[in-house]
């Protein structure tokens, strides 16, 4: 480990417990990847750590971030100027500028040696600079047909970690997203199933949700299901989730960015209905989930004071833990639990509005499994691969050492963003490139591509397409559809800019979030106070 095997953190802690206990001045003792206690800092230590110097960190601390929603591969893509409200998710990626801007750049990127290593590691680090240690993971497929997930520091929902860390599931076969009985046997073998669900405003979007009650009677809803979006469901949707157990995923800014609304969430509140965070993607979301926690805020602050600064922190750390299976080790800060700490400056605002109202270069500490993954400089002294970077002005440290993927060869981030740019300005050339014909080589390399989820390959799906009662969601065959896909991407795309890893040094975020046509007035203004 390149910290010492025992630490102990002074600060504020806000554990997250069952007894939401805070600790306004407390210390949280270490012992290598876990939590051996947290006290008040008055207490003598546990044994063992009479000679362990405690750090003074001045910071409040929280349990690290969990995102059950984002395809971490498109986030080196700027925020999209959505060209109209959509009422269902099939419809906004026939647009013509999806392909020029959002599909056909990642296609390329995806695609091209190098580039794939360079997106994960941007992608990651642009999550520990909100404050994540946890995300829905990078898709990875091969020349020879194999496919896997890329490794890196942040936890993944879809590989397991060990004991006490079942592994999620977000893709599913076409065959079970169209078959309900197979996808009722599926979920009932899962620990977590986290599906895109009724994504839209209309009735096909709702129909995906009534496809879940099958022929035979039963109900493909369980405390498995982890439906992402729900933007089309009523409030008896909503109690019947809550009834089985099930959870969701709110996404605010890309539902108010494409829809022009976002899900019940006063229903499924009512209900009881187990509500955590997903940032979705930089094209039509949030940065990361610290930005999502502030969407969130506005729309219960314009639904009347709908959460408490608590809910929201809950909805980011224990509620997403918890819906994953994984409660018993992370999504609060006890003893026994794994180490994921997000430490936020300051102790002067009330504990939980601390989170909500900080910006990126509040961020002082980020610990995954405590290994000390981004900070100030002073609390990464002992990093292994220290890297630095500017946060609004302030100097930050990475650690991006760690075990290399088996996949991909790993990169520093500066080295990774370069190469991104580079790519972005260049993708004509790189998409001619792969417009090339190939020889075929008997000693062919296992190579290593971005399976990109919304381009959902024949063989998988990242949604229940169940066609029951006789009328199937799935999108009808569109010949000027795959016209448009059949022209040559060199022909279409242009050059593009790297979305920058955070809001503070982002000069055109604001603007960009202020021309968004579907973005309810009083969300814009509550969102301009809360970036600025």
């Amino acid at each position: 480990m390149p910290q010492a095997r025992l630490a102990a953190l002074r600060g504020r802690i806000v554990t997250m417990d069952p007894d939401d206990a805070v600790f306004d001045d407390g210390v949280i003792y270490l012992h290598d990847h876990t939590i051996v206690a947290v006290a008040d800092a008055g207490e003598p230590p546990p044994a063992g750590f009479e000679r362990v110097k405690v750090e003074r960190t001045g910071a409040t601390l929280y349990p690290g971030l969990i995102d059950l929603h984002n395809h971490l591969s498109y986030n080196v893509l700027r925020l999209w100027q959505v060209p109209r409200r959509y009422t269902n998710r099939d419809d906004w990626a026939r647009h013509a500028d999806y392909r020029k801007l959002i599909s056909g750049p990642m296609n390329v990127l995806g695609r091209t040696q190098g580039y794939p290593a360079a997106i994960a590691r941007y992608a990651e680090c642009k999550c520990l600079l909100g404050g994540v240690t946890t995300s829905q993971g990078i898709a990875l497929f091969s020349n020879s047909g194999m496919s896997s997930f890329y490794r890196g520091f942040l936890r993944n929902p879809e590989v397991s970690d060990g004991p006490g860390f079942p592994a999620a599931h977000a893709r599913i076969a076409d065959v079970a997203a169209e078959d309900g009985e197979r996808f009722m046997r599926l979920l009932r073998q899962k620990s977590a199933l986290l599906l895109h669900l009724s994504e839209g405003t209309d009735a096909r979007a709702h129909r995906h949700f009534q496809a879940l009650t099958l022929p035979s009677g039963d109900i493909a809803i369980s405390s498995s299901l982890v439906g992402i979006h729900c933007v089309a469901l009523k409030r008896k949707d909503f109690e019947l989730m809550a009834e089985k157990g099930a959870s969701m995923v709110w996404s605010p800014l890309s539902n108010l960015l494409l829809y022009g609304e976002t899900a019940d969430i006063r229903a499924a509140k009512k209900a009881g209905v187990n509500i955590t965070l997903g940032a979705d993607w930089s094209p039509s979301g949030s940065k990361h989930l610290l930005g999502e926690l502030k969407v969130a805020r506005a729309v219960s602050d314009a639904e009347g004071g709908l959460f408490t600064d608590r809910e929201l922190v809950a909805m980011a750390t224990r509620n997403a833990a918890r819906a994953i299976k994984w409660h018993n080790v992370v999504g609060s800060l006890e003893s026994g639990k794994r180490a994921d700490i997000v430490a936020i400056k300051g102790t002067d605002k009330p504990a939980y509005a601390q989170l909500l109202d900080c910006r990126e270069r509040d961020i002082v500490l980020v610990m995954i499994d405590g290994v000390r993954r981004y900070g100030l400089p002073k609390f990464m002294r002992g990093a292994r691969h220290a890297e630095t970077w500017t946060v609004g002005g302030s100097r930050r440290v990475f650690d991006l050492a760690g075990p290399a993927d088996e996949h991909l060869k790993p990169q520093g981030l500066r080295a990774s963003a370069d190469l991104l740019r580079r790519g972005l300005r260049d993708l004509v050339d790189l998409a001619k490139e792969l417009e090339k014909p190939r020889r075929a080589s008997r000693s062919r390399k296992v190579e290593w591509f971005l399976a990109l989820e919304e381009e959902e390959p024949t063989d998988t799906c990242i949604r229940p397409r169940l066609c029951n009662h006789g009328s199937s969601p799935r999108r009808s065959f569109d010949p000027l559809e795959m016209a448009r896909a059949a022209v040559p991407l060199s022909t279409l795309l242009g050059p593009l800019q790297l979305d920058p890893l955070t809001i503070c040094d982002d000069r055109d975020f604001l603007a960009a979030l202020d021309r968004q046509h579907n973005l309810p007035k009083p969300i814009r203004t509550a969102l301009a106070a809360a970036f600025a």
